[in-house]
């Protein structure tokens, strides 16, 4: 039985990522307009979708399903993870700049500010932290917090 996530976010570019990726369409279109206008043109929009399309398709997720955080191929038991830090603006920033561990495992978009680094508590493991950006890292952390609790509790 799959279990509905407590947390879900697509990592997908932002809207200036997909506008000059869509660039790309009257390029083609251009390489293609000495041969066919028509060919010209379907070739350019086939360029830009194709292009927009795999940039959004590719895009990681990451997610919080049960007590596992899940961050594009990646994942790792919430119970071996510390408590989450969200940053955002400067201390987001030094975060992924100055302070960065070279050892953590990152998970770290351009374009989307907010980033939540959760400290690894495993002693054999030997990655320090995850550092995963999320254009909500409160509602991450949080959501990290609550699978972090949910083992714990007695069921009735």
């Amino acid at each position: 039985m799959s279990q509905e996530p407590a947390y879900r976010e697509r990592l997908s570019p932002s809207l200036w990522v997909l506008v000059a990726a869509a660039v790309c369409a009257p390029m083609a279109a251009l390489v293609f307009a000495p041969v066919d206008a028509t060919l010209s043109l379907v070739a350019g929009l086939v360029v830009g979708l194709g292009i927009v399309t795999a940039l959004i398709a590719s895009s990681p997720v990451v997610e919080v399903r049960g007590d596992v955080l899940h961050a594009g191929r990646a994942h790792i038991d919430v119970g071996l993870l510390g408590t989450p830090v969200p940053s955002q603006g400067e201390d987001a920033r030094a975060a992924r700049g100055a302070s960065l561990d070279a050892r953590a495992w990152l998970l770290i978009r351009g374009g989307i500010d907010g980033i939540v680094t959760f400290p690894v508590t495993d002693l054999d493991d030997p990655t320090p932290a995850w550092v995963i950006s999320s254009r909500t890292p409160d509602r991450l952390a949080a959501a990290v917090r609550r699978a972090q609790v949910r083992p714990r509790t007695p069921r009735r």
